[in-house]
């Protein structure tokens, strides 16, 4: 049975024991199948990479129960080995409760968890936090403990001693090493691409497991599940009555390069499967949008890391301009930014963008969270007073221009509200344009690519008059 991946809280090591464990099987020449709970885009990156096929978000608040056990079913069936990584805290979720954490995943699919423990500066102690996290949640079966940024082998053993005292296996220690240590930016870990011979950290990770984990007790917890039929192709088959299949492609063109990449895999895979093929752009290479392009994607990234390059893409800003209002255009969070009339980048200075919606955006406080979203009117993918969740995290914030009105209320997407997040009118609703600090799941949220799909031909009918 595959297990999952816990700890106590962010930063004990999660991610460099999943990336360890991906890096063994792939040695052992083992297919692996990662999945990581909750809406993150930068630690699936990493596990997609070294995995070698795409890493499967678990997000029940989300995509729901249906879509989380068809999702691990379904990817995980597919391979020799499975493994899902949590998030934070085993027990933290929304707010104040556990809803939408590791734990609620845990129990959905009936996984056990193995508890990474950053292990530094502990003795005895360790046996008090063990215990504690054993009797939380009963309904949560703790199947052992590695032990992370262990200093000495004299600590292993002393903390070896501590969990047999309380009878919890311990089924690896990882050594304190800087050498280790996976880098950091202002929103999590550093994305795969901007960190150096990966190839090479592959090999040491797989040396690591190899010598300081109890493989022979980890591979029964890697077993990977039985097989099941693919979420989407099961949210097609649902709505075959609603969806007329599509016979004429569709292009879509998506922004990717290294200021945009915050994609689920399902992005592609829902408009690909309604007959959108999709297109790469690059904005950082000041490159146009394709011509055959009837749809344009801008993606979540760090727009913010690149202002100044993205200010010199004149083509890229051009192709923006031309396109804005006349074909459909969906923008969420980072790739919103590129719509505005300024970004500051990460020294605070400001750069010039495309200038089609109206603020400027600055660095300031965090906001992060699950969001419960109303619509305001009819737009391009939403209806009026429809309900749907998603999800926000950013460090930048909107400032309007200097002398300009207020946006009126005609122009917002949504009221937004989430836990102990004040209740306000948010994104941007245009002719043709979808624009929001707000990540939605479009494989989750079938609605969206059919709605997606039916303003693409309705363009393709108004161009044809």
């Amino acid at each position: 049975m595959a297990c999952l991946i816990a700890a106590p809280a962010s930063g004990s090591g999660k991610t460099l024991f999943s990336l360890s464990l991906i890096a063994w099987a792939r040695h052992q020449g083992l297919s692996v199948q990662p999945f990581k709970v909750g809406p993150d885009y930068l630690d699936p990156q990493l596990l997609s990479v070294a995995a070698g096929r795409p890493c499967r978000n678990l997000d029940l608040p989300l995509c729901g129960s249906r879509w989380v056990q068809q999702t691990f079913h379904s990817h995980g069936g597919r391979t020799d080995l499975a493994l899902v990584e949590g998030v934070m805290g085993l027990f933290d979720g929304i707010g104040s409760g556990s809803d939408g954490s590791s734990a609620a995943v845990a129990r959905e699919l009936n996984l056990p968890v193995l508890l990474v423990v950053d292990a530094g500066g502990q003795a005895q102690s360790l046996a008090a936090l063990v215990r504690g996290f054993q009797s939380h949640e009963p309904r949560v079966q703790l199947a052992g403990v590695v032990l992370n940024r262990v200093s000495s082998d004299r600590h292993r053993d002393l903390l070896a001693d501590v969990l047999r005292s309380i009878d919890v296996p311990l089924l690896g220690a990882l050594p304190r090493d800087l050498q280790l240590d996976l880098p950091s930016r202002h929103l999590g870990l550093a994305p795969a691409h901007e960190i150096e011979r990966f190839a090479s950290r592959l090999a040491a990770w797989a040396d690591l497991a190899e010598r300081h984990l109890d493989i022979t007790r980890l591979r029964p917890l890697l077993t990977a599940p039985s097989g099941g039929i693919d979420p989407l192709q099961a949210q097609l088959e649902r709505h075959t009555t609603a969806v007329v299949q599509p016979t004429t492609p569709l292009p879509v063109a998506v922004a990717q390069d290294a200021a945009f990449h915050f994609r689920y895999p399902e992005m592609q895979e829902a408009l690909e499967i309604l007959g959108m093929p999709v297109l790469p752009w690059s904005p950082l290479a000041d490159a146009p949008i394709p011509d055959e392009a009837i749809g344009l994607i801008l993606p979540g990234g760090f727009p913010e890391q690149h202002a100044a390059a993205l200010s010199q893409c004149q083509r890229s800003l051009k192709a923006l301009r031309d396109w804005f209002g006349h074909k459909p255009l969906y923008a969420e969070c980072g790739g919103m930014l590129l719509l505005g009339h300024s970004l500051t980048d990460l020294e605070g200075t400001a750069h010039a963008m495309a200038g089609l919606l109206p603020f400027q955006a600055a660095k300031d406080r965090l906001q992060v969270g699950y969001r419960q979203l109303t619509t305001c009117a009819d737009s391009l993918l939403l209806r009026r007073g429809e309900r749907w969740m998603g999800h926000e995290f950013h460090r930048w914030q909107l400032r309007p221009l200097a002398g300009d009105p207020p946006v009126g209320n005609e122009e917002r997407l949504w009221q937004v509200e989430g836990w102990r997040s004040e209740r306000r009118e948010e994104g941007w609703k245009r002719t043709n344009v979808h624009a929001s600090w707000v990540h939605l799941h479009w494989g989750g949220s079938w609605t969206i690519p059919c709605r997606w799909r039916a303003a693409l031909e309705t363009a393709v009918k108004a161009t044809a008059f």
